[in-house]
């Protein structure tokens, strides 16, 4: 039964000229060492690294990486919950709407802004199941908020989009058995909004 260890990326720039793919803050970047230490004092070295494409994720795997000495696979079913085009809704309006429904209401929230989103929406949180499935072994992964909120609301049977808050860097460690989904540990929960 692999063990995942999910991981939040670091906190970000506030960077009104890159709001899809922002980097890393340099408060951002102490987090990822920090968690890297962590991990790699629980760990055995060597685990596979999966990672979201985003530059966040790749910023905040990488001191981990650099520690265990080994190449991350880029996994494109972790990246970011997909939002409807921001000229009909910004990208933060959409993050902090979806924060307090649940995932038929943010669908059908999307769905009147953007035909077809419901397609979209439904495919992306299949993918997010599915790649978590796919592991053989144990595996540290580094994702989004609302993904780990897709393994957390699948494991627990709850249609909340945001089942929990995990802060930046926590780490929630979830088991996976067949085609089940199994929580074992939430990680550390954040006070403030999400960015």
């Amino acid at each position: 039964m692999p063990v995942i260890y999910m991981v939040r990326h670091g906190r970000v720039l506030q960077d009104p000229g890159n709001l899809d793919d922002p980097a890393l803050s340099p408060e951002g970047h102490s987090q990822a060492a920090r968690v890297a230490q962590e991990l790699n004092a629980r760990l055995p070295s060597g685990l596979p690294v999966w990672t979201s494409p985003m530059q966040r994720c790749r910023q905040t795997a990488a001191p981990l990486l650099e520690l265990w000495q080994s190449e991350p696979r880029v996994e494109p079913r972790l990246a970011e919950v997909p939002g409807p085009h921001p000229s009909l809704l910004p990208r933060r309006e959409w993050l902090q709407r979806s924060m307090i429904v649940d995932w038929p209401e943010l669908i059908q929230l999307g769905q009147s802004l953007q035909p077809g989103y419901e397609v979209t929406l439904t495919n992306w949180r299949t993918k997010v199941v599915e790649a978590v499935l796919a592991c053989q072994e144990d595996t540290v992964m580094f994702s989004h908020f609302v993904p780990v909120n897709v393994l957390a609301g699948t494991a627990l049977g709850s249609q909340r989009v945001a089942c929990f808050r995990p802060d930046h860097t926590s780490v929630t460690i979830f088991e996976t058995q067949g085609a089940r989904i199994r929580l074992l540990e939430r990680g550390r929960e954040m006070a403030t909004t999400v960015s």
